[in-house]
Order: C-alpha cells, then structure tokens, then sequence
C-alpha cells in the first residue's frame, strides 16, 4: 500500500511540476516572441517613416523608372540594406533588382496601403523563410494633404528574430527536465516523510491483527497522521483491556462449568443407584409408579451423560485434553464401535484392506459413535461407513465417511452443525458422545474438537443421492518401524 501511495505522490509532484514548466515555456516563449516581433516592427516602421519623409521631400513627380529606382535606392541605403519597392501607380522600381519581391508582398498589403493613411506591416513566409513587409504612401501637405500615387514597401529578414526565439525555447525546454528532476527527487523526500508513519501504523495494524494486542505506534507531532496514530494507540488500548476483560469472563464461565460437572459427578452417582434400584423393581410397582420410575431413570442417566459431556468440553476448552495415542487397527475399532452398541446388522461397512495408524482409539470410538448414531436416528437407511486412505499435496490421510439416504441438512444448518448446544429441531436432539439416548447437543462438537486433537477435522456435505454425509479426516501417523519398513521396501 505504501509502495503505491508512494508512486501516486511521486507522478502528482512529477505532472503538477512538468505542467508547471511547460506552462511556463509556453508563456515565456509567447511573451519574448511578442516583445522581440514588436521591437522590431516598431522600429522597421519608425525607420521607413522617417527615411522616406526625408527622401520624399526632394523627389519631382511624376517619375520615370530611373528616378523611381534612385529613390528606391536612397530609402534602402539608409534602412539598413533591406530591400524597398517603389510604386507609382503602375510604375515599379527596386533597390535590388535581383531580389524577388511578388512573393513577399502580397496584394492585401499592397491594397491596405493604397487606400490607408499611415504605414502598415505584415509578416510573410516565403520559400520558407520570415520576413517582415512595411509599407507606406507618399502624401505631401501643402495646405491639404494630397496624393502622390507614391508606395513605398521595405522588406526586412525575420530569420535573426527566429534564432532568438528558438533560442530562447531550447534552453527554456532544457530547464524544464531539471525542474522536473528536482520535483522528483522533492517528491520523493516528500513521500518518505509522509508514508513513514504511515508505515509504521501499517506494521502495527498487522501486528494488532495477529494478535499482538501490545502493538503500538509512536507518536511524534501534532499534525493528522499524528492524530491517527493517536486515535489508533487508544484504539489498541480500548481492546486490550476490552479482551483482557473476555478472557477472565470466559476463564470463569469454563471454571465455573467444569466445578459445577464436577460438584454434580457425586449426588448424580447417588441418584443412578437409586434410580437403577427403583428401575428393576419397576414391574412390582403399581403401574403409575412404574412409569414414574422409569422416567426418573432415564432423566437421571440423561443428566449424568450431559455432566459427562461438559466435563469433556471444559477439558478441551482447558487444554486439558490430552491423546493416548497408539498403533491402532482402525477397520477393528469401527467394527468394534459398531459391535458394541448392536448396529452392526443396520449400518454398511467399506474399507480399503487394512488401514492402520497411531490414534486414540477411545478418542476414535467416541467419534464414530456419534457420527453414525446420528445418521441412524435422524437419516434413512442404508448407512453406510466407509473408511480407506489418501494421499494429496497436503500428506497421506485417514478418510472415515459416514453416509445416509435421509433428507439431508439445510445450507445454514450444516453451518452451524459443529455448534455447541445447536440443535436443528426436535427430531434432532438426541447426538450424544457415545450414540446412545437423548443428547445435549454437545456430540458433535465433541467429536469435531476430538478430530482437532489429533490433528484432524470433520466435514459435513449433501450426499450425492440425498442425505448428509460427515467425512472425518486424520492424519495417517504411524510407528517408527512401519515407516522404516516402508523406506526399506
């Protein structure tokens, strides 16, 4: 961002520079070539007034060619050399007669002088070249002004005044690359001096956002940018203590949890036994009592499941949890789990030979208990589970799938599926950690924050043919000996 902010500072002190020097050319060269045009124009005019005023006076009308090109040469001797023209109605002389003169006096001119009353110039290129053409009538006053028919032109070389001006551009145009120079270097000093607060508040901001909650920028000055660092260091200082505030809240409500699991573990082994006690009596009972301690029974398991299970969730929310890892047979642990809570005949099992790895398999049983008791009470058979291995870019993985053909889950609630206490509707409150009876909304999360313990994840999609399917992902680890079997072979 700052590399950027640089480059744009740079080229708006490059353009305003660089235009601010073309404007300049441009009006000094406007302004000098106006000036050095004017001078001489004035001064062609003033000269060829009073040369032929003074010529004028001693000339006899009406002239021949010899006459009229003495006086041509009399004007001319005395502008300098330049070239005059001599007319007198349709009589014509010049001072030079090798010069050519049609092409440089043209007949607006010619017609401008004969029926104006004072000189008159116009500038004209011919055969490329400038010239400046001054001309004027001959009038004698004695008494009235009367006409003489009497023109007289003066041609001057523009080329000198030329030189002056394209001169005068050159090194005006060869000031400006300096100017455009300095303005970048200027710009550039510039630039530093504002983009290395800027800077500095960039590396904060990052740090802020990584979870440097320390981060802070100094603050020098008292113009906007310090004000912004300012605003930002009390920025910081609002949310560190905003987050030193969450993070003892949230030490005390995990505390609290986990004394309460705890406190409860102890009245609640009391109440199983008494609970089993009047369970097993129940057919002795009348039947009202039988129901009611049925339900006390049943209630009374419930509660101890749910102490179990936020006793788990406050040892993971501790760290507390901690992996019994060791080289399992995943294929027996799934038959195993299924085995065990009498799903074997209802659920469908794929695997891909014989998939071992180094994983808690307690940790394991609890997942697969949950994926694939869910899809058995809230989906529609077949399920199946389906377990094998992969190898990507990201490293080998154990993949444990577990589908069903029922009516799936809804975008927005396989986003939310992971959550703790998250439970759809009432068909789908019974995940518990273990796969049996009605639940707290806690399996799920527990079985996810499992699979984070060894590394893992699990994920939720729409089957292909209906349903939802959960994919659990783990790291294939495995022994020291069966790796160095492997490099062996």
């Amino acid at each position: 961002m700052a590399g950027g902010l640089r480059i744009r500072l740079v080229t708006a002190f490059v353009l305003v520079a660089l235009v601010s020097a073309v404007t300049s050319t441009a009006l000094a060269y406007r302004d000098a070539r106006t000036a050095i045009l004017r001078r001489t124009q004035n001064a062609a005019v003033d000269d060829l007034r009073e040369r032929t005023t003074a010529v004028a006076a001693d000339f006899d009308l009406p002239p021949d060619r010899r006459t009229l090109s003495r006086f041509a040469a009399k004007i001319s001797d005395g502008l300098g050399a330049r070239i005059v023209v001599a007319r007198h109605h349709d009589l014509v002389a010049t001072s030079d007669a090798y010069a050519g003169t049609e092409g440089r006096i043209t007949p607006e001119l010619r017609a401008a002088v004969r029926n104006g009353d004072g000189a008159l110039f116009q500038r004209v290129t011919w055969q490329g070249e400038p010239y400046l053409v001054v001309g004027m009538p001959v009038r004698y006053a004695d008494g009235d002004r009367r006409e003489s028919g009497l023109e007289v032109f003066a041609i001057s070389d523009l080329r000198a005044e030329r030189d002056d001006t394209a001169a005068l551009l050159d090194s005006v145009r060869a000031g400006a690359l300096p100017v455009v120079l300095l303005a970048a270097v200027l710009a550039l000093l510039a630039a530093g001096t504002v983009l290395r607060p800027v800077r500095k508040l960039g590396r904060a901001t990052r740090g802020l956002a990584a979870g440097d909650l320390g981060s802070r920028v100094v603050v020098t000055g008292h113009d906007e940018l310090a004000d912004l660092a300012r605003t930002f260091n009390e920025t910081a200082d609002a949310l560190q203590v905003s987050d030193a505030d969450l993070r003892a809240q949230e030490a005390k409500a995990r505390r609290f949890v986990a004394d309460v699991s705890h406190e409860l573990r102890t009245p609640l082994a009391a109440m199983t036994m008494v609970a089993t006690v009047l369970e097993e009596d129940a057919d002795r009972m009348p039947p009202d009592a039988a129901r009611a301690a049925r339900t006390v029974g049943a209630e009374t398991a419930r509660l101890a499941r749910l102490v179990e299970d936020l006793m788990e969730i406050s040892r993971f929310d501790a760290g507390a949890a901690r992996l019994n890892a060791a080289e399992t047979d995943l294929a027996a642990t799934v038959r195993a789990s299924l085995a065990l809570r009498g799903w074997t005949d209802r659920v469908r099992t794929r695997t891909d030979g014989d998939v071992r790895a180094v994983v808690d398999r307690r940790r394991v049983d609890v997942i697969v208990a949950n994926l694939v008791g869910n899809a058995l009470r809230h989906g529609a058979p077949p399920v199946t589970v389906t377990l094998g291995t992969r190898t990507g870019a990201d490293g080998a993985w154990v993949v444990l799938e577990v589908a069903d053909h029922g009516p799936g889950l809804p975008p927005q609630v396989r986003e939310r599926v992971f959550d703790r206490f998250y439970k759809t509707d009432a068909a789908r409150t019974r995940d518990t950690a273990d796969g049996s009876g009605r639940g707290s909304g806690l399996g799920t999360a527990i079985a996810l924050e499992n699979a984070r313990l060894h590394g893992g994840t699990i994920d939720v999609a729409a089957g292909p043919e209906g349903g939802a399917v959960f994919t659990l992902r783990l790291p294939l680890r495995r022994t020291e000996e069966e790796e160095e079997e492997e490099e062996d072979g």
